[in-house]
């Protein structure tokens, strides 16, 4: 649904993305990551056809963006920073000319904007002019238009930004479901443990390369090693280690707790448990300790910033 290669944007000598390679399936979620001026602005407005690449290409539910600009446009719903709000406008009218631009005819129109207000709880704002909105209202306002033609594929700037946590919890709830209607969407957002949530695939991009990409679990593993676990006990151990499995790294212990690392946890975790439910001490919680994607972003980050300052 969204593929890109080697897309690329130059400004004079500035140079604002260099060699992008992303490709996102239907049904999965991108968060795209990185720093203040690191290329994800000027990446998703390639990928909506309003700035032309310098080199490389990007296709759009199979539509070309330097061949098929308007085709593109029609396809994704984007959702950016600034809104473009007209604060005159009543809420039902404004998505109703938006209705229009994307030739929907009336009866489409009412039934979509009918759904949208209620998805996202504006249904009893739908006659009230939007300059009287607050920044978490505006943000839902301007996520339902985005959704207003049903496209295949989204782009999403910061999604949640301002928002109180009940209504932010409600938006990702909604693109919990867009994803399993078969929707593509790249998220660009600051928030990593929203992004941690939201997606299957990260891109870290700093000065406008892709510095790390994968999937979470992958990632974890490139940057930060084997992952570590701590099980917390209702007894306790008693200072006598347990004889877990041979992959089982044991990292630390104390008198009701217990941190070990391994590589496959899929498999050892159940193991562990077996271990101690077997042996009558009851186990009250089993968590990764560490290991989030703010970790993995700011390991990418340095780890680059220390190679560039080497070489």
């Amino acid at each position: 649904m969204i593929e890109t290669f080697d897309l690329s944007k130059t400004f004079g000598d500035f140079v604002a993305v260099d060699g992008v390679h992303l490709q996102v399936r239907a049904g999965k979620v991108l968060a795209l990551l990185g720093p203040n001026g690191a290329g994800k602005t000027t990446t998703i407005r390639m990928l909506t056809a309003i700035l032309r690449p310098t080199r490389g290409w990007a296709k759009i539910a199979g539509e070309d963006i330097r061949t098929a600009p308007d085709l593109v446009r029609a396809k994704v719903g984007v959702l950016t920073e600034q809104h473009g709000l007209y604060g005159r406008m009543r809420t039902t009218e404004y998505l109703d000319f938006y209705g229009e631009l994307y030739n929907l005819d009336a009866a489409t129109r009412q039934r979509r904007i009918a759904a949208l207000l209620e998805r996202f709880g504006l249904s009893e704002v739908a006659d009230r002019r939007i300059s009287e909105f607050s920044k978490g209202m505006r943000q839902k306002l301007a996520l339902a238009r985005t959704l207003l033609h049903r496209p295949p594929v989204l782009l999403l700037d910061e999604p949640t930004s301002a928002m109180d946590p009940q209504s932010a919890r409600l938006v990702r709830d909604a693109i919990h479901q867009l994803r399993s209607e078969e929707r593509s969407i790249i998220i660009c957002t600051h928030n990593l443990s929203e992004a941690e949530e939201l997606a299957d695939q990260i891109a870290i991009i700093r000065r406008g390369r892709i510095i790390a990409q994968g999937n979470p679990k992958t990632l974890k593993q490139q940057l930060l090693g084997i992952p570590e676990y701590e099980i917390q006990l209702g007894k306790g151990l008693n200072g006598h280690l347990p004889n877990l499995p041979n992959d089982v790294e044991v990292t630390g212990y104390g008198e009701i707790w217990l941190r070990y690392r391994t590589a496959h946890p899929e498999r050892d975790n159940p193991a562990v448990l077996w271990y101690f439910l077997s042996n009558d001490m009851p186990v009250i919680s089993l968590k990764e300790t560490g290991g989030d994607l703010e970790q993995v972003y700011l390991r990418a980050i340095t780890t680059v910033e220390e190679a560039a300052h080497v070489a």
